[in-house]
């Protein structure tokens, strides 16, 4: 139906539409203008793929192919988070130094597209840099070569300083030739950002265990792996391997991978010249399907499902392709078929990825399991074990889902949105859900969210303690089982309906009670969901302060505080539960600039000892840790050390 907005377009558009109507943008503002075009979406650095992350990857991405084309075997990063600056810098060639201004600022312009310079890069469509440079406040690049150097620097992508060619003694041999970029993100656009360090040094350690022999010096600390993919599965995999981890190397591909105990479905590392694919794609399902296949082909066992041969798996991989195809300029999902791109004619004789990595698959892995008989039992009687554990509550998970079906017809615990983080949607990547305590507090955020990404999920009372309960137990409440359908999560990752899984409780005893029991929730049965990236806690304010001419929030006492010294005759207002926050008010604590506190898992943090402590069955134990680190503050309240 036509609103009264589209009739007044169709009586006055004719007239209206003239030749002043056509706009065009420099290269530089379009970006500006249009940023998830590029980065993918903007946000304040909470969130793990944040476009100030994004800037940073795509400044080393130029680092590291020019270390893959054997140029320079060192990288420096320094980031100061109080000015917010990074400063990135490799020893390859260094960009031409006569065209050096273009390839920073002017879209297709780069030596990526001619890919015998850049074999198998990441970046082939000449925008990263540029992004960059249109996105940053400041930005400054310099180019070393040849005993000459040109600097230059930007604002919002507009050249203010340029050196031109100049002659450059260095400091030493290493400092003779590469490129140093510097820039800080711009805050008109990215609001109140915040770099946070255990993301930017995760991206670091990948860096390394993709290029062997890489040195990368982040803040003053040297990073550096020897066995790639065998030492990312090491440093990040939670619980002991059941056997030991199976490294295969061929050509462009590389995998590592074995099986760990309490992990619901198969989980994955994987990467596309040195891109982290943290959403898979087409080299991740080859690599899912080849693996189930030749096991099965090895135990003479067609009967097993390939969903209990992968049950535990967990995976690293790797593989190097001539100018893949991503379905998003962030390059998270892949979505080549071949190992090489298509010729003029649409044509490609470059053999399938599909059956490229199944005979690598074929031959190693089988081989493999020939060689090592005890591997090959332990990995036998783990899919037995799936196999009889599937089977045990095949019949709960049965009648759970057909309850769950007929709940979600009408369904008063999910206020669903529109747009889901599965789908091809635009803005997907905002998808989010709030699980929120009670009714009164999930009526303010419904009536104030976006209906378009937004979603919320309302708990009745406090969920069940999961620390002690097993896999049935999912299915058999009906609270959990609404819930992980309503995430879309049971069968694995790839079905995840929201980007962003947001705890939103009240800041009370109860409200942090209930945290912890879904953390326990997510962390036993789905640690996946946190460890990439998608939980989070809601912060909301604590206090209102205000006088009649103006209205703060604040967020804690010391907030609190400057805000009273900061305006005259304040009344102030102590918000004990979100359900005392009306919805015009939380309207502004929900969208873009909404404060969201990550749930991050250290790569030593032991998900099952740590909730067997605090959230396990040992009372006297946890009393007594308690009582050791009671400590009295001034005000003679007591908290926890």
């Amino acid at each position: 139906m036509a609103t009264e907005e589209d009739n007044n377009l169709l009586q006055n558009g004719s007239a209206d539409y003239t030749d002043e109507s056509i706009i065009h943008l420099e290269d530089m503002e379009h970006i500006r203008l249009r940023p998830g075009m590029y980065i993918g979406k903007l946000g304040d650095g909470s969130s793990h793929d944040d476009g100030i992350y994004v800037l940073i990857k795509e400044v080393i991405d130029n680092a590291i192919d020019e270390f893959s084309s054997g140029f320079g075997k060192r990288i420096d990063m320094s980031i100061n988070f109080a000015e917010r600056k990074v400063s990135i810098r490799d020893y390859g060639r260094g960009i031409p130094l006569g065209v050096m201004v273009d390839a920073v600022s002017r879209l297709n312009t780069g030596a990526k597209y001619d890919s015998k310079v850049f074999q198998k890069s990441v970046g082939l469509n000449g925008v990263g840099t540029k992004a960059v440079n249109a996105l940053s406040s400041w930005f400054r690049v310099q180019s070393f070569r040849e005993g000459k150097t040109h600097f230059a620097e930007f604002s919002e992508g507009k050249l203010t300083l340029d050196s031109g060619i100049i002659d450059y003694s260095p400091a030493s041999e290493l400092d003779a030739t590469g490129t140093l970029v510097e820039f800080v993100p711009d805050s008109k656009l990215f609001g109140n950002f915040h770099f946070i360090g255990e993301y930017v040094e995760r991206r670091v350690w990948n860096y390394c265990y993709l290029n062997r022999g890489l040195t990368f010096y982040y803040n003053g600390n040297r990073y550096y792996s020897k066995n790639g993919l065998l030492d990312l599965l090491e440093h990040n995999m939670e619980g002991e391997p059941l056997y030991p981890i199976i490294h295969i190397k061929d050509e462009d591909f590389e995998a590592a991978f074995t099986h760990v105990n309490g992990q619901n479905s198969d989980y994955y590392y994987s990467f596309v010249n040195g891109q982290h694919t943290t959403e898979g794609g087409t080299h991740q399902s080859a690599f899912r399907e080849g693996y189930a296949r030749v096991v099965k082909e090895f135990y003479n066992k067609k009967e097993f499902l390939p969903e209990d041969v992968r049950q535990g798996l967990v995976c690293a991989l790797c593989l190097r392709i001539q100018e893949p195809v991503f379905e998003a300029q962030t390059k998270t999902k892949l979505g080549s078929t071949h190992l090489a791109p298509n010729k003029q004619d649409g044509t490609n004789d470059s053999p399938f990825l599909k059956t490229y990595i199944l005979d690598i698959l074929k031959r190693h892995l089988d081989n493999y399991l020939h060689m090592h008989p005890d591997t090959a039992e332990i990995l036998l009687e783990k899919i037995q074990a799936n196999e009889k554990e599937r089977k045990s509550i095949a019949g709960i998970k049965k009648l759970a889902k057909e309850g769950s079906r007929k709940a979600s017809i009408n369904n008063s615990k999910l206020r669903d949105c529109h747009v889901h983080y599965n789908s091809n949607h635009a803005r997907r990547l905002e998808s989010t859900i709030f699980i929120t305590e009670g009714l009164s507090a999930s009526g303010s955020i419904t009536k104030s969210r976006d209906v378009e990404t937004q979603a919320v999920f309302s708990l009745r009372g406090k969920p069940i303690n999961m620390e002690s309960e097993d896999k049935a137990m999912v299915y058999k409440n009906e609270e959990l089982n609404l819930l992980h359908n309503a995430l879309d999560i049971d069968d694995g990752m790839e079905n995840l309906r929201y980007n962003n899984v947001v705890i939103a409780t009240d800041a009370d005893v109860d409200g942090m009670h209930i945290r912890l029991l879904l953390l326990t929730f997510f962390l036993k049965f789905y640690p996946e969901l946190v460890r990439t990236g998608h939980v989070y806690i809601l912060q909301t304010p604590l206090f209102r302060v205000r006088n009649k001419q103006k209205t703060l929030y604040c967020y804690s006492d010391e907030e609190r505080i400057e805000a009273i010294n900061s305006i005259s005759n304040p009344e102030i207002t102590r918000f004990k539960g979100l359900g005392e926050i009306s919805p015009d008010e939380f309207k502004g604590f929900i969208n873009q600039d909404m404060r969201l506190d990550p749930v991050i898992l250290h790569k030593d943090f032991d998900i099952h000892g740590v909730l067997r402590f605090y959230m396990g069955k040992n009372s006297a134990e946890r009393r007594n840790f308690i009582m050791k680190n009671l400590r009295v503050e001034d005000d003679e309240s007591i908290v926890v050390a």
